[in-house]
C-alpha cells in the first residue's frame, strides 16, 4: 500500500469502531495545491488508549497530548486525539489540554491553510476557518488572534516565514505585523527547535524569499545578526556589481537550489489586496533540494567580511575573512544546534571557498590533492553559485571540473606505489622518517614523476640511502 492508503486504512478502522477520524494538516493543505504530502496525520475524536487497542503496533509518543503513532506495514503515522490547550506558559507547550471536539482542536492550530480537514471517505474538505479562501488568496494567515498564537508557541512566527517561501505564498497583513511586534521573543524557546526551522527555511524552495521575510519581520536581527551585519558592507563593483555583502548573501540563497548555471526566477508572485508593503513575493524555487551544508555555506561564506572589511585608497579588501569566517560559522551552527558533521563541512567550505582561484596555478600534485578532497563536490558547487551571484565569472570552477575530467578519479586517488612494510625491505627501521618518505613519494607520485613500485623505490634509493 502507498503511505496515503495506509493512511485511509487506519481512518477506516477508526470509523468501523465507531470514531471520527479525518486527515488533518499539511497533508490537507498539499492535497488542495496539488503537491505530494511530506506525511499524513490524523485527527480523530478516539482517546489514545482506545487507539492503542484498536491498532496491533502502536508507539506512545505525547499520550499526554493525545499522540499515538500507528505502525502500518513497518511505516509510522500520527494519530491526535482532537485536543483543546489550556494557557501556554513558556511559549512553546500547553500548562495542560483536555480531550475536546473537531472544532476545538482546528481552532488551537497554527495557520488556516494548515487548519482543514479532511474527510477521505466521502472526499470532502471541512473547513471552518477559511483555509481553502486563503490557500486561493496565496496567504498565510494565523487562525484567530495572530498576536495568541505566536504567544501561544513562538516557532510559529519563524514557520509563517517558512510557508510563505516555500509556498511563494503572502504572509497576511495583521500576522505579518504581529510577528513584528513579537520578533525579540523568539529566542524564549530552544535554540534546538529554532535551528531546525531556519534550516527547512534554506533548504525547502525559497530560500532568498525565507530571508527577505526574516529580514523584514525583524526576525533576522535577533535569531542571525552575523546576516544582518552584512548590510552596506561595500564590495569591489569590479568583482561585486552586485552590491553589498546583505545583497550578495541574498542572491546565493536564489541561486541556491537552481539547476546548473539556471538563472534564478525573477517574476513577482500575485499579491493579496491586504499584504504589508514591506514583503515582496517570490516564486518557490522547484529545483531539488540542497545539502544542510551547501545551504549553510551559501549563507555563512562572507560571514566575517563585516570584521575583516578595509578600505585604503579607494580599494576594498577582506583579507583573512576565510580563516575568520569558518571560526564564526561554527559558533552560528553551533548555536542553532546543528550536528558536528555539518559545522565541520560548512568550515571547510567557507575556509576553502577562495582555493579554485589558485587552482591554475598549482603544482600539479597540489591540484590533486585539492581535487581529491572530501569536501571537493559540495565546495565546486559554492564556488559556482558564489560566480553567478557576483561577476559571473566561472573559469575557476570551469578548470576545476575540466581538470576532475581529464585527470580521471584513479589519478586524483591513485593506490600507493609503497608503503611501510616496502621502507622495512628496504632496509630501513621504522620511524617518523616512514612518514616523511612515504610522503616525498605520494607527491612525486602525483605530479608525474613515478609511475611504478620500481620506480618509487629507485627514487627512494636514490634520496635516503
Amino acid at each position: 500500500m502507498s503511505p496515503k492508503e495506509k493512511a485511509i486504512s487506519i481512518i477506516r478502522h477508526l470509523r468501523e469502531e465507531g470514531y471520527k477520524a479525518y486527515l488533518a494538516g499539511g497533508c490537507v493543505r498539499d492535497h488542495l495545491l496539488g503537491k505530494p504530502p511530506q506525511d499524513y496525520d490524523i485527527a480523530t475524536d478516539a482517546r489514545p488508549q482506545a487507539i492503542q487497542k484498536i491498532f496491533p503496533q502502536t508507539i506512545a509518543v505525547g499520550t499526554q497530548f493525545g499522540v499515538i503513532l500507528v505502525i502500518v506495514e513497518g511505516e509510522a503515522f500520527e494519530v491526535a486525539t482532537f485536543r483543546y490547550d489550556g494557557p501556554y506558559l513558556d511559549g512553546r507547550r500547553p500548562s495542560h489540554v483536555r480531550f475536546g471536539s473537531m472544532k476545538e482542536d482546528i481552532l488551537r492550530r497554527d495557520f488556516t491553510i494548515n487548519g482543514m480537514v479532511y474527510d477521505p471517505i466521502e472526499d470532502r474538505v471541512i473547513d471552518l476557518v477559511g483555509g481553502r479562501q486563503d490557500l486561493s488568496l496565496r496567504l498565510v494567515r494565523a487562525i484567530g488572534d495572530p498576536a495568541e498564537r505566536f504567544q501561544e508557541d513562538r516557532l510559529r512566527m519563524v514557520r509563517a516565514v517558512r510557508f510563505a517561501a516555500s509556498l511563494g505564498f503572502v504572509i497576511e497583513e495583521n500576522t505579518f505585523a504581529a510577528i513584528r511586534r513579537q520578533a525579540s521573543t523568539i529566542t524564549q524557546i530552544a535554540w534546538e527547535r529554532i535551528g531546525e526551522e531556519l534550516t527547512r527555511v534554506l533548504m525547502e524552495g525559497g530560500a532568498r524569499r525565507g530571508f527577505e521575510l526574516l529580514d523584514a519581520t525583524h526576525l533576522l536581527e535577533v535569531l542571525l545578526p552575523e546576516i544582518e551585519a552584512m548590510k552596506g558592507v561595500e564590495q569591489s563593483p569590479d568583482f561585486h556589481p552586485e552590491g553589498d555583502v546583505f545583497t550578495h548573501t541574498l542572491l546565493m540563497l536564489d541561486y541556491l537550489t537552481v539547476s546548473s548555471q539556471q538563472s534564478p526566477p525573477q517574476a513577482d508572485q500575485p499579491r493579496a489586496e491586504a499584504v504589508s508593503s514591506d514583503q515582496t513575493a517570490h516564486p518557490s524555487l522547484l529545483t531539488p533540494y540542497p545539502s544542510e551544508s551547501l545551504a549553510y555555506g551559501c549563507l555563512l561564506h562572507d560571514v566575517a567580511k563585516p570584521l575583516c572589511m578595509n578600505k585604503e585608497s579607494g580599494r576594498i579588501t577582506f583579507y583573512g575573512h576565510t580563516e575568520k569566517g569558518a571560526e564564526m560559522a561554527v559558533e552560528v551552527l553551533k548555536r542553532l544546534k546543528r550536528s558536528r558533521a555539518v559545522w565541520e563541512r560548512v568550515a571547510y567550505l567557507v575556509r576553502n571557498h577562495l582555493r579554485s582561484t589558485q587552482a591554475p596555478k598549482m603544482r600539479l600534485s597540489t591540484l590533486k590533492r585539492f581535487l581529491g578532497e572530501e569536501g571537493i563536490g559540495e565546495l565546486l558547487e559554492l564556488v559556482r553559485i558564489d560566480a553567478l551571484a557576483s561577476s559571473g565569472d566561472l573559469q575557476y570552477y570551469n578548470f576545476c571540473k575540466e581538470k576532475m575530467v581529464e585527470l580521471k578519479q584513479e589519478e586524483i586517488h591513485p593506490e600507493p606505489l609503497l608503503t611501510g612494510k616496502d621502507l622495512v625491505a628496504m632496509g630501513f627501521s621504522p620511524g617518523p622518517i616512514f612518514s616523511t618518505i612515504l610522503k616525498e613519494v605520494e607527491e612525486a607520485q602525483l605530479n608525474g614523476e613515478i609511475r611504478t613500485k620500481e620506480e618509487a623505490a629507485d627514487w627512494v634509493i636514490k634520496r635516503y640511502i
